[in-house]
């Protein structure tokens, strides 16, 4: 666990997933985006900490005092080329964004992709979630013309891929 004042980071527990669930359906609900082929309507959205337990991926949650306020993690997305993951559900509070924490999930999903033997981080996204894929791209993310894998998020439309 890593002390960031009174923040703190650590892998995904049980007792986070209703805040999780909740910070991911109002982040896309507040861009008016989709429900529908998103994570907003995706089951596994109600219980990460047990879709996390599978090999090879890991969920980072941000937490003040316990209160949780977002996450991010890596997942070995059915479909996916060989050696790649997918960077998944990466959603902060509106209270925590703009202060760097989300730099400090992706610095930490990359490491542990890179553990675990990963080459490849892919994402999916939408043009309106302007501050994340401005961070992808510092991050080196790059534009994709089509979606890799079977994610079942088919409403996105902003596919990236970062070589490690």
């Amino acid at each position: 666990m890593q002390e960031l004042d009174a923040y703190q980071i650590k892998f995904i527990e049980s007792g986070h997933n209703a805040a999780l669930a909740s910070i991911i359906r109002s982040s896309i609900e507040a861009l008016n985006l989709p429900s529908e082929g998103t994570a907003h309507s995706d089951p596994t959205t109600d219980d990460l900490a047990n879709l996390f337990t599978k090999d090879k991926s890991g969920y980072f949650v941000l937490l003040e005092n316990d209160k949780v306020l977002g996450g991010c993690g890596i997942y070995p997305s059915s479909g996916l080329p060989e050696k790649h993951a997918e960077l998944v559900r990466f959603f902060l509070d509106p209270l925590v964004r703009g202060k760097g924490f989300g730099k400090i999930l992706m610095q930490k999903c990359e490491d542990l992709a890179k553990e675990f033997g990963y080459t490849h981080l892919y994402l999916e996204s939408f043009p309106e979630m302007e501050a994340a894929i401005h961070l992808y791209r510092n991050f080196g993310y790059q534009k994709l013309a089509a979606p890799l894998g079977n994610t079942g998020h088919f409403a996105c439309n902003v596919w990236m891929l970062k070589a490690l």
